[in-house]
């Protein structure tokens, strides 16, 4: 997908999620440790309800905001929806699932922490804004979530 303005950063953040959570899903069904395959259906789970949550932005957000281009801003390079299934979760560690899921959040952390440092306009630095703290919390929940896992 060809990001060029704060609509498409949202749609590809939403199908991103998407992804990921049909390929945890799918792996979860393949995946032979017990307490891996609960974590591949707990992050899809988590996933899915993150599509919702970033699909809720495009229908709340002011058309003008979601229209307005990046231009020079996608020098920083986007990550691939399809990277996020080229490991093979079902054959993935329960650390090496949260490190490959962790990674992959960071990135699209790190994506709109760009943009916002980017971005002129208040309304757009906001609407990222608001795009980064449910990134960040959710990331921070998850680690928390799969630390906590650890210990059962």
């Amino acid at each position: 997908m060809y990001v060029s303005t704060f609509h498409d950063v949202i749609e590809w953040t939403r199908a991103l999620h998407e992804h990921l959570t049909r390929c945890l899903k799918h792996c979860s069904t393949q995946q032979e440790e017990e307490r891996a395959k609960w974590l591949l259906e707990y992050l899809a789970d988590h996933e899915e309800a993150l599509k919702k949550i970033v699909a809720g932005f495009e229908k709340r957000a002011d058309p003008k905001v979601l229209n307005t281009w990046l231009y020079d801003y996608l020098s920083y390079a986007p990550i691939k929806p399809h990277l996020s299934c080229s490991a093979p979760y079902a054959e993935m560690s329960f650390d090496e699932i949260c490190q490959e899921v962790f990674d992959l959040h960071e990135r699209i952390i790190g994506l709109y922490r760009y943009l916002e440092g980017r971005t002129e306009i208040p309304e757009t630095r906001e609407l990222i804004g608001e795009l980064l703290k449910l990134e960040e919390h959710e990331a921070m929940r998850l680690f928390h979530q799969t630390n906590r896992s650890r210990d059962l």
